[in-house]
């Protein structure tokens, strides 16, 4: 252990953080003051995509999400837990295949909208701010491509004696 506790200095990533769980927030209080309990914004996505796809596997809808399987399998979970998918074995013991209840078929088009308009609030606030948020991420992702997060911690890593 060190002299210093290195987590009492400001997280870097705390605002941003922040930010988007307001932003996420305010999406879900959308829904709810509509009636829709039980629905958080990640799960828009996966919802709207199956709507338009058909049955999936959980890899085949992480792959078409571009998401890793842990993510979607645990949001998989959470949507059967609100009634908003199936389970079903798939074409193998190993697989499972993920398809909408009523209820999920039910809450699209509103989901689809909402998509829409928040895509539509991005672009408003991209022109809005001095350095567009979509552009940031994509000079951030540009950078980490030429140099990756990984190899600029080593850089600085200085490990303690053994």
């Amino acid at each position: 252990m060190t002299t210093s506790d290195p987590t009492a200095l400001p997280d870097p990533w705390h605002t941003l953080h922040e930010l988007l769980a307001a932003m996420d927030a305010e999406i879900e209080q959308l829904y709810v003051e509509r009636g829709i309990t039980g629905v958080r914004p990640r799960f828009a996505y996966p919802l709207i995509r199956l709507a338009h796809t058909g049955p999936l596997t959980i890899r085949e809808l992480a792959k078409s999400l571009n998401r890793s399987h842990s993510a979607i399998s645990q949001t998989v979970a959470a949507m059967r837990r609100e009634d908003l998918v199936t389970s079903e074995p798939g074409p193998d013991a190993r697989t499972r295949r993920i398809d909408l209840t009523e209820r999920g078929r039910s809450l699209v088009p509103f989901l689809e909208a909402e998509w829409r308009a928040t895509h539509e609030t991005v672009a408003e606030l991209d022109a809005e701010v001095p350095y567009a948020m979509t552009a940031v991420v994509e000079e951030v992702r540009r950078a980490l491509e030429h140099r990756s997060m990984r190899q600029r911690i080593l850089n600085r890593l200085v490990e303690p004696p053994k």
